[in-house]
């Protein structure tokens, strides 16, 4: 009587085994750990709000931009952006130009821009204030990061 629920309990424990592909794939093998993703992400929040320190101003605009693996995101031309910032390293303050190309009135009506996420792997918060949004555009010149 033994030899039966012995026979019933080594046929369970195969066919167990057989449906969950442990008896033919033998004992499984720690991989190495792997990285998460084959390139370092960049993915921004660019804002253009009304004030004289962005972390006062009052946002008007703003867009996310994604450069890694794709561009994309709500920014109006994204890989223009993305090809714009990768040319000078995500450097923020290369894409302004210290003087306006433009005319523009003197009148104080600041504007601020800012970027803030992460760039290549890398944590970034930056921001300027220019004295008005003239000023701004012309600073901006033809640049594709800003113009939203």
């Amino acid at each position: 009587m033994r030899y039966i629920p012995n026979t019933i309990a080594a046929t369970a424990t195969v066919t167990a085994l057989v449906l969950s592909g442990t008896a033919a794939m033998g004992v499984a093998q720690a991989q190495p750990a792997q990285p998460a993703a084959l390139y370092a992400p960049s993915a921004l929040v660019l804002t253009v709000g009304m004030g004289e320190e962005s972390a006062t101003a009052t946002v008007e605009r703003a867009v996310t931009l994604n450069c890694t693996p794709r561009a994309n995101g709500t920014h109006p031309t994204p890989a223009a952006a993305c090809t714009e910032l990768r040319s000078v390293d995500g450097e923020f303050a290369e894409l302004t130009e210290s003087t306006s190309q433009k005319m523009c009135t003197r009148e104080w009506n600041p504007v601020v821009i800012t970027a803030t996420g992460v760039w290549q792997g890398k944590h970034v918060t930056w921001s300027a204030t220019y004295p008005n949004a003239c000023e701004m555009r012309g600073s901006l010149a033809e640049g594709a990061v800003f113009p939203f």
